[in-house]
């Protein structure tokens, strides 16, 4: 029983690595941060592999987690006590900002929303997004912000994969100024959307990091420009620096601890 215990652990182990670390990681790099043999570690990512918990980057570039990894810790993030202290978060920054907040994370070549909190104002304009929806990385401030922070290799596979289709006439569709943009995004270290995923609607969005300092996830605010200019709404980036500060400790409130 302790023997099928351990190896299951080394399974969470090797996927815990590779869920801790900006790029892919080689056979021989996991091999080093495990402790494990390269043939028993092989067999293990060929297994994982197969079942989508890991994904093999072309040629020898490595492995990074796979959609059903991704999954996983959806899942995880949507238990209620979870939402609880995430909408605790985003209701005392509304309570400064005035305008609807979210939490988002990178899901596949999309955004989706884990937990919001609507502005109690009733004439506040509205974006209604359920909790669970998925929405573009290419033309909103939480998806320009997780391209901007994705590892060079990761960004160019997703950008090469995925539509830029214009949303609005503001949305960025040509791929060398949506570089531009992401770099300057990166140095901001803000995510802005200036009416490209809704017509009339700004947002921003700051990163919400990890204990290694990975961005894992954002807290973004938006905002109808009939009642706030994309410069108001910038002027709450510090007070939202503090709601993600506060979120990464709910995170890792979650994270499983060591026996």
């Amino acid at each position: 029983m302790e023997e099928g215990s351990s190896r299951h652990l080394r399974v969470l182990n090797v996927l815990e690595q590779l869920a801790n670390t900006l790029y892919p990681q080689t056979l021989a790099q996991l091999a080093q941060r495990t402790g494990l043999p390269k043939t028993t570690l092989m067999r293990m990512l060929q297994a994982l592999e197969s079942a989508a918990y890991v994904t093999r980057m072309p040629g020898d570039l490595g492995y990074v987690p796979g959609p059903r990894a991704s999954q996983l810790s959806l899942h995880v993030l949507r238990t209620p006590h979870f939402l609880r202290a995430c909408r605790h978060v985003l209701g005392k920054l509304i309570t400064i900002t005035g305008e609807a907040c979210n939490l988002t994370a990178p899901a596949g070549d999309a955004v989706h929303y884990l937990a919001r909190v609507e502005s109690p104002d009733l004439q506040r304009l509205q974006l209604h997004m359920e909790i669970g929806a998925h929405v573009p990385l290419h033309c909103t401030a939480s998806g320009k912000l997780f391209l901007a922070f994705a590892p060079d290799i990761e960004r160019q596979q997703i950008l090469n994969r995925v539509a830029l289709k214009a949303l609005t006439p503001k949305t960025i569709v040509d791929r060398q100024q949506l570089d531009a943009e992401l770099r300057h995004i990166r140095s901001l270290g803000i995510g802005i959307d200036n009416e490209e995923f809704v017509r009339g609607m700004v947002a921003i969005a700051v990163p919400v990091h990890d204990a290694q300092e990975q961005v894992i996830a954002a807290v973004a605010c938006h905002a109808a420009t009939a009642q706030k200019s994309l410069q108001e709404l910038l002027e709450y980036t510090e007070p939202m620096r503090q709601a993600a500060k506060a979120m990464t400790a709910v995170l890792s409130a979650q994270a499983p601890q060591p026996s």
